[in-house]
């Protein structure tokens, strides 16, 4: 094995950009392959919508799935692939590297964790898992004793209970009576040193001769990616895993969806369990794809194509669309500001059109609408004394410019307003003098009269007892 980890490309099979692949260790301190890839095509400033956990069957190296992970990728999540101990570049179980072996499934799992702990902080949330075959019995078995990393997990044809030449009984007996005299690394009962047939007529895996041929591809540009025949290790790994999940009080553990996926021509997997699985699952799922063989993802695009669905279901669920963007954007809550709680500062450009806006944004906050009114009040009433004083201040640029000073100290004055609603309930004394007529007889006045909206909210109180005072009004811009 290779010191540095890589990806095995040939022109039929061409890896995602961007993967990184690397090793990290598992149970026992094997050393396993695994690749992450990101996606490229995220808009400016938004984040991936989570990450895809990618497990496949047996016999199947990350490179099988470069198609999927693209898909994938294009959805804009980051994957993370992995090859399994005993194949792919991961480290083998026997010296001889075709022989699909297993010492139970409690390495698998730690394996699992350790991949998951190792990549868990350059995964983005949520967790969705996909997996296949082997794949999706493992990643079940994982999550029913404690894997709660998880938000859903999508199974393509997952491996719950296998088919076999001879009824289960017998299966069951010869795997136990080999197990105890020793050989169980020994290739079962037809099994042999090769690697299965790369012809494409008669395959029970896929109708679809490109995939297939893209498949063998890579196992002829990289022998190692090879794997021959299980071993009576690995069968009895396989039986006393199914035996495990077909417990329904063990998968009753897994509370997130769970969608099951299942080929109806499957001559491999027991299609019988998976549809039992998924109602003892609390959200189960069951899906058939009509006519598909095992290799769901390597079938026929019309038949996949129903998984991509069902994944698409699932993930608008559980990491939907808009979880993509982000949601505080910098540029855009100032102007947000500015049109609402921040419409009392710029009174002096737009004050009676302002005004009007508030009180139609918040017809039920009578608090914030009335504080408004209020203001315009004593504008109204301070108007008439200004319009009598008019002829000693008829700048009205003057007066713009410490209105525009004025709107810079309203903040204050519209944090004060609220805080006053007993003055809300005056206006009915202050409106008999006929304060609308006052913003009907000088509107050209109310730009000006915010000069002076400062000082009379600043002393709403001395309103009415001291309606003489208006001099008292005149320094108050001096404060602004």
């Amino acid at each position: 094995m290779a010191d540095a980890a890589t990806l095995i490309e040939t022109d039929l099979a061409k890896a995602p950009p961007g993967g990184e692949v690397a090793w990290f260790f598992g149970a026992g301190g094997a050393k396993l392959r695994a690749a992450l890839f990101r996606p490229e095509t995220l808009a400016h400033g938004s984040r991936p919508r989570g990450s895809i956990v990618l497990s496949g069957g047996r016999t199947e190296p990350i490179e099988k799935y470069y198609e999927f992970i693209s898909e994938c990728l294009q959805r804009g999540f980051v994957v993370l692939a992995h090859d399994w101990r005993g194949q792919g570049l991961s480290q083998r179980e026997l010296t001889d590297p075709l022989k699909g072996h297993a010492k139970g499934f409690k390495p698998y799992l730690k394996d699992f964790r350790d991949l998951l702990d190792t990549y868990e902080q350059r995964l983005p949330k949520p967790w969705v898992a996909a997996a296949h075959s082997m794949g999706g019995c493992l990643t079940l078995l994982a999550m029913a004793q404690g894997e709660t990393r998880f938000a859903g997990a999508i199974l393509s044809a997952p491996m719950l209970g296998i088919r076999t030449p001879f009824p289960m009984f017998v299966s069951r007996l010869l795997t136990s009576l080999n197990m105890r005299v020793g050989r169980g690394s020994a290739y079962t009962l037809g099994g042999g040193g090769r690697p299965f047939d790369d012809t494409f007529e008669g395959n029970i895996l896929t109708h679809d001769p490109a995939r297939h041929a893209r498949t063998w591809s890579l196992v002829s540009a990289e022998p190692k990616l090879a794997l021959g025949a299980p071993t009576w290790g690995w069968i009895d790994f396989t039986l006393s895993a199914t035996a495990y999940l077909s417990r329904p009080e063990i998968l009753r553990n897994i509370t997130v969806p769970v969608v099951i996926v299942s080929a109806e021509a499957d001559q491999l997997i027991d299609t019988a369990t998976q549809a039992t699985a998924a109602r003892n699952l609390p959200q189960g799922t069951f899906i058939s794809v009509p006519g598909a063989y095992h290799e769901i993802l390597m079938e026929t695009d019309p038949m996949r194509n129903i998984f991509l669905r069902a994944l698409d279901a699932l993930t608008g669920r559980v990491a939907p669309t808009p979880a993509a963007a982000p949601e505080p954007v910098p540029t855009t809550a100032p102007p947000a500001a500015a049109a609402t709680a921040a419409v009392p500062e710029k009174p002096a450009e737009a004050n009676p059109v302002a005004q009007k806006v508030v009180a139609k944004k918040k017809p039920t906050a009578r608090p914030a609408a009335k504080p408004v009114a209020v203001k315009a009040a004593p504008a109204k009433v301070a108007a008439k004394p200004a319009a009598a004083k008019a002829p000693a201040k008829p700048n009205n640029t003057a007066a713009n410019k410490p209105a525009a000073k004025a709107s810079a100290a309203k903040p204050q004055v519209a944090k004060k307003a609220p805080v006053k609603p007993a003055a809300a309930k005056k206006p009915a004394a202050v409106k008999k003098p006929a304060a609308k007529p006052a913003a009907e007889k000088a509107p050209a006045v109310a730009k000006a009269a915010p000069v002076k909206k400062p000082s009379g909210a600043k002393k709403p109180e001395a309103k009415k007892p001291i309606a003489k005072k208006p001099a008292a009004k005149k320094p108050a811009p001096t404060k602004a």
